[in-house]
């Protein structure tokens, strides 16, 4: 098991939505300290001030996390504060919800660099004093996205296939290595924390609660589960893609789940620098 108490954690995304609940809850658990970053200094603020309460100090950070060089420079300032990060959760994300025409090369850029890169550029820089603690995690919050194509969010899928691949050949990179730190991939289907706002949820996928999937977080880490898909019908998908044709699956998913019309209705928020 992997123990929160007295562990040094570092949370992207972390000002805001499941990402500052995630760090409520480590801190309820007992954190040692806890670094947030975050591209939003209202955010960070507020978060701040909310979590002060607590007895372990709060470290937070502004950075753009699809700008590398601010990730390893905001890395090497974070180990100053902190000897070094035992738990690392990648949560920081950002959608544009368009048709890939009506995308601009903004927002391709954007969401590849926050949703793959920050994450893969964040780990790269913690990495070596990841393996300085005595037992060490890594949670990359990727997406069901991740596991199916959907029309209106297709960079964002592309960005979330990337993302599960990465982290998957991290986590076999490490256990050969024997390196004592896990890897969990975090793929759930919508969450309601406004950043999907107006999605209509596919048959028998109901959007999850942010305190309902930041508690299975906690305790994926806990359990150090490999992966942990919510709700239940994202679980079935990697074996219906695996046994169905494509164009059959495509008519399951399409016609009778409706989750190819789930984004009709996005309207999403304006403000998309956290999930």
């Amino acid at each position: 098991m992997s123990i929160i108490r007295n562990k040094h954690i570092l949370i992207t995304g972390g000002a805001h939505g499941i990402g500052l609940l995630l760090a409520e809850k480590a801190l309820k658990k007992g954190a040692k300290s806890l670094v947030i970053w975050d591209v939003n200094e209202e955010y960070l603020a507020k978060a701040h001030e909310q979590l002060s309460t607590f007895e372990a100090p709060i470290h937070c950070f502004t950075v753009d996390i699809s700008k590398y060089e601010q990730i390893y420079q905001t890395a090497e300032q974070t180990l100053q504060d902190i000897p070094h990060v035992d738990l690392l959760i990648n949560n920081a994300g950002i959608i544009a919800g368009k048709n890939f025409d009506e995308l601009i090369p903004e927002d391709i850029e954007q969401t590849i660099g926050v949703n793959l890169l920050g994450m893969i550029h964040t780990t790269r820089s913690l990495l070596g004093g990841l393996k300085k603690s005595s037992s060490a995690h890594i949670v990359n919050i990727a997406s069901a996205a991740g596991l199916m194509a959907n029309p209106g969010m297709s960079v964002y899928a592309s960005s979330k296939w990337g993302a599960i691949g990465w982290s998957e050949s991290l986590r076999i990179e490490l256990s050969k290595s024997e390196a004592n730190i896990n890897v969990t991939t975090v793929e759930p289907s919508y969450i309601d924390t406004g950043m999907f706002e107006g999605v209509s949820a596919p048959l028998l996928t109901p959007i999850l609660s942010p305190d309902d999937i930041t508690n299975r977080i906690i305790k994926a880490i806990e359990h150090n589960k490999i992966h942990l898909r919510a709700p239940f019908m994202v679980k079935l998908l990697p074996f219906l893609r695996g046994i169905l044709p494509t164009k059959v699956f495509d008519f399951v998913a399409g016609k009778l789940f409706r989750v190819y019309q789930s984004m009709d209705t996005f309207t999403g928020r304006k403000e998309q620098g956290v999930r």
